[in-house]
């Protein structure tokens, strides 16, 4: 059983040496454990650090290309690498690394395909109340969107198993954190949550600039998401609320039409007119917008068969027996990582 440990970075030479030192070097049921470091076009010797702390892997960006493709580009080297079990953290040395073998049980048993560490966020200090709520709030929110039951689904800190990696698809700019949890939660896989520490605040999030941005992302990452994966549910909503209101304005046409004859009210019964085509234009967008999530998952099937391809069984998978494989099994072997080196 193989582990990689990735590390989003950007500009973080000044913790990354606390955060590595904190990180297990065993763990029950795990074989081999390794550090990827993701340097999102740092501008400080992020990288320089990270290889002289003997961090195996190290992939670059020229330019900063944001959180979420960052953790991307991460998954997708792990997977080249091997990897059984990818663990994300932070960098800035927010999350306990004594916890990882916490957030790993689960999969190594078998129970889950993605953990998510909750930082049970009423207990952080460093969290004002106002910021509390709000992420209690969006945690609900995810909730209903994935049908899942994460309670912290901001959290970064999290174990996934290489069948979800080759399940995910990032297509946010922003983040991974709630993408993640609804695709992983409408592909049926198993979602837990363990509960984890929080060391204390390095430094201030370099993700959002304010709590109103940070809403206005969440929010469009949120809609976005679920509107991907439930249209015809998401549009036949809209033009439900706009049929009902074009019916209501209707039936006041016609009370005011028979009750006070002559008085006009041809307003309301223009706009109740507008209001119903719209609707049922909005369902019929809602139909074909079924249709175009039909053929994505196909898709999604095809690039998930050719990732298992192109990146084989990983470390566990390739040391059992050929009946033991499983259908991720191919006859090519993981790719040998030879120690420290930089993952293109």
């Amino acid at each position: 059983m193989k582990l990689i440990i990735q590390i989003p970075c950007f500009n973080e030479s000044v913790t990354l040496q606390e955060t590595i030192g904190d990180l297990p070097r065993s763990i029950p049921g795990v074989d081999v454990i390794e550090v990827l470091i993701i340097d999102d076009g740092s501008t400080d010797a992020t990288a320089e650090t990270a290889r002289h702390l003997g961090v195996h892997h190290v992939v670059r960006f020229a330019q900063n290309r944001g959180l979420a493709r960052g953790f991307m580009a991460g998954i997708d080297a792990c997977l080249r690498l091997g990897a059984d079990i990818i663990v994300n953290t932070d960098a800035d040395n927010q999350y306990s690394g004594a916890d990882i073998p916490n957030l790993v049980r689960p999969i190594i048993e078998g129970k889950a395909d993605l953990v998510v560490g909750d930082r049970q966020v009423e207990s952080v200090e460093h969290f004002s109340p106002a910021k509390r709520k709000l992420q209690k709030f969006g945690s609900w929110l995810v909730r209903l969107a994935s049908s899942t039951r994460v309670p912290d689904a901001t959290s970064g800190f999290r174990a996934i198993s290489r069948e979800a990696a080759l399940r995910t698809f990032v297509t946010s700019e922003f983040t991974y954190t709630l993408e993640t949890i609804i695709q992983a939660g409408q592909a049926h896989l198993a979602v837990a949550a363990v509960p984890i520490r929080t060391n204390p605040k390095t430094r201030e999030s370099r993700l959002f600039r304010s709590i109103p941005q940070y809403l206005r992302r969440s929010a469009g990452t949120i809609v976005r998401i679920y509107t991907m994966y439930k249209p015809l549910r998401a549009f036949l909503l809209m033009a439900l609320l706009l049929l009902l209101g074009g019916t209501t304005l209707g039936v006041r046409f016609l009370y005011y039409h028979f009750t006070e004859p002559h008085t006009g009210h041809v307003q309301s019964l223009i706009l109740a007119a507008i209001l119903v085509i719209i609707a049922f234009m909005v369902g019929t967008a809602g139909l074909l917008a079924d249709l175009v999530g039909a053929n994505r998952k196909l898709l999604e099937d095809v690039v998930i068969r050719l990732r298992r391809l192109e990146y084989g069984p990983g470390h566990d998978s390739a040391q059992r027996p050929p009946s033991d494989a499983g259908p991720a099994a191919v006859s090519s072997k993981p790719p040998d990582p030879g120690g420290r080196a930089d993952v293109p």
